[in-house]
């Protein structure tokens, strides 16, 4: 099983402008030679990234997609602001240039360089050889590296006016019902007992601020090619935001497929959570808790949001494929994930 993310030739309506691209870089970026090579890495289902190759000299390019997005995602200046406060405190690549002027490509965009490593996505490499021991080990670290951004101080980084902490787990309730209801397509359920469970039963008290990821998995983590347990960055900081930390923890153990979970929620799985020695989410719920003293009582609300902000997030991208705004085949069947997630939903809250 491959751990690189090698890039591909462009998917045919996600192209870019080399020439209009070169001609920026270099006004803005020193050392830049040559032509660059444009390619496209084939992961991810929301902003498009772009390998931008000069001779002796790797960039990364990301930009939003195209087509109607929710007014408050795929925010280019977000990304590449909080990537540039976190440079000299956590692992992130490092920054070199943003714009927001749309002509040059038909859309806000920056660069960063970009960082060597291995991306594990679905599976352990058989090559690997590794056992429950290891599994362990990359489980351990890759929570610590959650617990180590919540813990960062963000004012001190200079994100203190990064967004309005206070009220965010209500914010976000209400924002994910507003833009699935928006993003709704005739295939797929309303799911108007979700959505209504998790707005009766916001927490009357949040959680101190931190710094939120919000996409926090395995696959969104380059790890050193010698030591594949050392992070060496943390990539995909798009929905990042100030608040309640437990509302990251959900986000993330909503992507942490177990091998119990049902079939529904296996085929969703995008890391290798399950393999052995990788903790169960109740498991790290108490990892979580002994590491941060943080409550982790009534983790039931955080996790059934996770669940269906994932859903709703699918329910985006699937809607714009629905209306031909997207040609990218993988996201034709996200409408029978989507009410997979939101019956899934549905068995959790029963059984809480």
């Amino acid at each position: 099983m491959s751990v690189d993310n090698a890039a591909i030739a462009v998917r045919p309506g996600e192209s870019v402008d080399a020439t209009a691209v070169d001609r920026c870089l270099k006004a803005n970026i020193e050392g830049l030679t040559g032509q660059p090579n444009i390619r496209q890495y084939p992961s991810g289902a929301s902003n498009l990234t772009y390998a931008v190759d000069y001779p002796g000299r790797s960039l990364v390019l990301r930009r939003p997609p195209s087509g109607d997005k929710p007014k408050s995602g795929h925010d280019m200046g977000r990304e590449y602001r909080i990537m540039n406060a976190l440079k000299d405190d956590y692992a992130v690549p490092k920054t070199l240039f943003y714009t927001e002027d749309s002509s040059i490509i038909g859309a806000p965009f920056y660069v960063m360089e970009r960082v060597e490593g291995v991306l594990i996505k679905q599976g352990i490499p058989e090559e690997w050889k590794w056992g429950a021991a290891e599994g362990r080990q990359l489980c351990t670290a890759f929570f610590d590296k959650l617990i180590e951004l919540h813990a960062i101080d963000y004012k001190a980084v200079g994100l203190g006016d990064f967004g309005k902490p206070e009220g965010y787990v209500e914010r976000q309730i209400l924002g994910w019902d507003k833009r699935y209801e928006r993003a709704r397509t005739p295939d797929v359920d309303r799911f108007d007992d979700v959505r209504n469970w998790l707005k009766a039963n916001i927490p009357a008290v949040e959680h101190a601020p931190a710094i939120l990821h919000g996409d926090f998995r395995i696959d969104n983590m380059i790890l050193d090619a010698k030591d594949p347990f050392i992070v060496r960055a943390v990539l995909d900081w798009e929905i990042s935001a100030l608040g309640d930390p437990l509302m990251d923890l959900g986000n993330t153990l909503a992507y942490w497929i177990e091998s119990s979970d049902p079939p529904s929620m296996r085929a969703l799985a995008r890391q290798p959570s399950w393999v052995p020695g990788m903790m169960t989410r109740a498991e790290v719920l108490e990892y979580y808790a002994q590491k941060t003293g943080r409550d982790v009582s009534g983790f039931a609300f955080y996790y059934v949001y996770g669940v269906w902000r994932l859903a709703a997030i699918m329910q985006q991208i699937y809607y714009r494929f629905y209306h031909g705004q997207s040609k990218n085949a993988a996201f034709a069947d996200f409408a029978g994930g989507v009410n997979a997630l939101g019956q899934y939903c549905r068995a959790v809250i029963e059984k809480s």
